[in-house]
């Protein structure tokens, strides 16, 4: 399915020292990647602008993997992404444009589970976690639940949050044939929403309508649920950050709109989205 890119305003861009087009129309600051992070940097670029009259912003999702690879090449000037950037792409970069790309952390996610709301299962470990969605639990009886199949979502491969569920939850280990991907966290909370014995995962932010199950690091730790104190001290086992990268230091209108996302009204925002500050 095509996706459009959310345009928010437009106007002249002499006060940010951007570069006008050819017929005088503004030249936007583009943002690409992370589906996670869509929301996010929505709400950035529309207070953003409104703070900046004359300041355009476009923001567009597809996932971390397609944010790096527009920003390989040239065809974004921020990538949003929820993983680090890998070392093969830093290269590229770097064969490219002759240096790394430029990370800045911009907020904090807690990585949540959901369940469907009618689901009395509360906790979960990471192993138990790992046995889910690499097939080896396949019955709710098993978590302590209901004898019923467990219907297993995922996101799909160019998703930051797989690379990350996949390092961190899976270990690098294979996910189950029968896991079903789905392009969006959006898509994979509203399938949970509508399953009862289903399972899946993604940003603290999209949590709406189902269920946050409490996580253990191991079988003896204690559970935990995604928030502002367990995400910032650590004691949340699948925290991460979000990050923007650039292809240089930013400068200019870039640089102008990293630093209000990142100034206490920007981080402000974060919270009032569902994320977590980086301070």
């Amino acid at each position: 399915m095509m996706r459009r890119p959310i345009v928010l305003a437009a106007a002249a861009l002499a006060l940010l020292g951007l570069v006008s087009c050819g017929q005088g129309r503004p030249q936007p600051v583009t943002i690409k990647g992370s589906d996670t992070m869509v929301i996010l940097g929505q709400r950035w670029a529309e207070k953003f602008m409104a703070a900046h009259p004359g300041a355009l912003v476009q923001v567009t999702g597809g996932g971390s993997g397609t944010g790096i690879a527009a920003l390989i090449n040239g065809t974004t000037d921020i990538c949003q992404s929820s993983r680090p950037i890998k070392d093969a792409e830093q290269e590229q970069l770097k064969a490219k444009f002759g240096e790394p790309a430029h990370e800045i952390v911009v907020a904090r996610d807690g990585l949540a589970i959901y369940v469907h709301q009618d689901n009395p299962i509360a906790e979960l470990s990471i192993g138990q976690l790992r046995e889910v969605y690499t097939g080896r639990i396949t019955n709710w009886k098993q978590l302590g639940g209901a004898d019923a199949p467990i219907v297993v979502y995922s996101r799909e491969n160019n998703s930051g949050t797989y690379v990350y569920f996949k390092e961190h939850v899976l270990e690098e280990a294979d996910f189950a044939a029968g896991v079903q991907t789905l392009p969006g966290t959006a898509a994979v909370v509203n399938a949970v929403g509508q399953e009862a014995k289903s399972i899946g995962y993604g940003g603290a932010a999209y949590a709406k309508g189902v269920k946050e199950v409490a996580i253990r690091r191991d079988d003896s730790g204690v559970a935990v649920l995604p928030t502002r104190e367990t995400v910032l001290d650590g004691s949340y086992p699948v925290s991460r950050a979000l990050y923007y990268y650039t292809r240089k230091a930013p400068e200019g209108a870039v640089k102008t709109f990293i630093d209000y996302a990142l100034s206490a009204d920007g981080q402000a925002l974060v919270t009032e989205v569902g994320y977590f500050p980086v301070q």
